[in-house]
């Protein structure tokens, strides 16, 4: 399977992700950055670490892109995610701001 094109600076925060890279995850955000997981919202670089520590980073997630899509100022990425917390086919929306990234939301895929 050919690797997926995703635009900056989503391309270097799923690398990110995937190295387990916790300063680059987090210097990915913007300031008042936020993540909306199934409708849970941790909004700041602390409750994002706190979330990040047991179900992101610290679960040793990997994502495994299969495609992705721009609209506007929004990146989408759906692919697989394998983690010690949870599994499965998962898209993430990724709102752009600059070279940062304003707020990451995660559903089903």
């Amino acid at each position: 399977m050919s690797e997926v094109e995703i635009p900056e600076p989503v391309s270097s925060f799923v690398k990110a992700v995937n190295q387990h890279d916790e300063a680059a995850f987090l210097d990915a955000f913007t300031e008042s950055g936020a993540v909306d997981d199934w409708g849970r919202l941790f909004t700041g670089r602390a409750e994002i670490k706190g979330w990040s520590d047991v179900e992101f980073i610290g679960a040793r997630g990997v994502l495994t892109p299969e495609e992705s899509s721009v609209s506007g100022d929004a990146v989408t990425v759906v692919g697989d995610w394998r983690s010690n917390h949870a599994n499965g086919r998962s898209k993430f929306v990724f709102d752009v701001e600059g070279d940062r990234i304003a707020k990451m939301t995660i559903r089903k895929g």
